[in-house]
């Protein structure tokens, strides 16, 4: 009888609770959908840097295609549809011809085909380099995932490549120190990252539980010494091999005009807005390198897990965006491109839609007459009232669940107040859900 009294007890949440959790969940959606409301279709805004995008596997079994969030919801509804969270430059190809002759409900004048968007096993619903599904229906509890910032494709910690999972990047919360990630796979393309100094890798945590930075003293762990050499747990690579005469330079004296030294130790005394700063502004490249011609080899490949801010610190002279181009990797010099800056932006678009909503709020209150606002603000009062007095029927002790509310009430019927009130909780438990209960006291 405790334990059922315990699972009960567990199930138990406030309406401040409740109203906080529907808050979060609402704000999660609105990062994910990067502040889209879901009614327009995306096309005519052609590839966008970044979009939630959503497969159809009713209508493209294949994963050969990608519908944004307003097709997802008007064209598709009732579908079998693999939410792939957020995918860069991509062009909604609801109703092209891979639909066959299925038509977009939205905007039907579409071309065929969008010869510019790519599609990964994602699009499949398979993540991983274990091609599984997410959610795996072969496992009870599923598995963490991390999504790679350059193929994009989502890889369980466990296939990340790494001896342990204390290599990832975490706090004590276990919240990620690291603001992108890079698969084995694509450290080939990223090689030339091993060349810039240690602020560009995710800060390492200790045996001891500290983390250390490389501003925090000369015998602070670094990720890259100025031979390139990677040395810590997390991004442990040999040093690049170079075979070119340009990268014949010694990397400890390798400088820009701009002061920006590749070399050991020589990135720790310039603060890191000042470094990037320079990074932009400098027409000189900031290694030194002409990675066009260097070739870079790394003898052992492990994921890279990259600080806070990292692009920011990324050459952009001519040389290198012109690397970065032949490369297909342009984005990461572009600051919306990131999941941070996707998601800022999304937050700036929640706050201005809230503060519009309740200026549409307030003006709808101004504009009525002063005999309408006390009949509404004392409908408000009054509906607070009868609530709290059915409440206050019950033992606070002890939980209210949606069978108590349901039940009749003796004497509810010669009280109209209460009979209302009950209406009332009954809507209140019926958006709530039947199996959760509420306190007498979570007004």
């Amino acid at each position: 009888m405790a334990d059922v009294f315990e699972d009960e007890a567990e199930q138990t949440v406030s309406i401040h609770d409740y109203l906080k959790d529907v808050e979060e969940q609402e704000l999660e959606a609105d990062l994910i959908l990067g502040g889209d409301d879901g009614k327009e279709c995306t096309y005519n805004k052609g590839y966008m840097k970044r979009q939630a995008i959503f497969s159809c596997l009713t209508c493209t079994p294949d994963g050969n295609a990608g519908v944004c969030t307003a097709c997802s919801l008007s064209c598709h509804d009732g579908h079998e549809i693999v939410e792939l969270w957020t995918k860069r430059k991509f062009r909604c190809d609801c109703g092209n011809s891979k639909f066959g002759p299925f038509y977009c409900k939205l905007f039907a004048n579409k071309d065929p085909e969008n010869l510019e968007n790519s599609y990964n096993q994602n699009f499949r619903g398979s993540y991983c380099t274990c091609s599984h599904p997410y959610p795996d229906p072969d496992t009870e509890e599923q598995r963490e995932m991390i999504q790679c910032c350059i193929c994009e494709d989502w890889l369980h910690e466990e296939h990340l490549g790494l001896e342990s999972f204390d290599e990832i990047p975490r706090d004590e919360e276990n919240e990620p120190l690291y603001e992108d990630f890079i698969c084995q796979a694509c450290t080939i393309i990223c090689s030339f990252l091993t060349l810039y100094p240690p602020n560009v890798w995710a800060p390492v945590r200790q045996s001891d539980g500290v983390v250390i930075t490389e501003k925090e003293g000369e015998d602070a762990p670094s990720t890259c010494e100025s031979s390139g050499k990677l040395e810590n747990s997390i991004s442990s690579y040999h040093s690049p091999k170079m075979d070119s005469a340009n990268t014949h330079a010694d990397s400890e004296t390798v400088s820009s005009e701009k002061g920006m030294v590749v070399g050991e130790k020589s990135e720790e005394n310039m603060d890191l807005n000042q470094r990037s700063q320079n990074a932009v502004l400098s027409s000189k490249c900031v290694l030194g390198v002409d990675l066009l011609a260097a070739s870079l080899v790394l003898e052992k490949r492990k994921p890279m897990f990259l600080s806070k801010n990292w692009r920011n610190l990324l050459c952009r002279c001519g040389t290198c965006v012109d690397f970065y181009a032949q490369k297909g990797i342009s984005f990461l010099v572009d600051r919306e491109d990131s999941i941070v800056e996707y998601e800022k932006m999304a937050k700036q678009k929640r706050e201005e839609n809230l503060q519009e909503q309740e200026g549409v709020e307030l003006n709808l209150l101004n504009n009525l007459g002063h005999v309408k606002k006390m009949e509404i603000l004392s409908g408000i009062a009054d509906m607070k009232h009868e609530i709290c007095s059915f409440l206050e029927s019950f033992d606070s002790s002890k939980p209210i669940t949606s069978a108590d509310v349901h039940e009749p009430v003796a004497g509810i019927g010669s009280d109209p107040g209460l009979e209302k009130s009950r209406k009332y909780v009954e809507f209140l438990m019926f958006k709530f859900r039947e199996d959760i209960t509420y306190t007498a006291g979570f007004l």
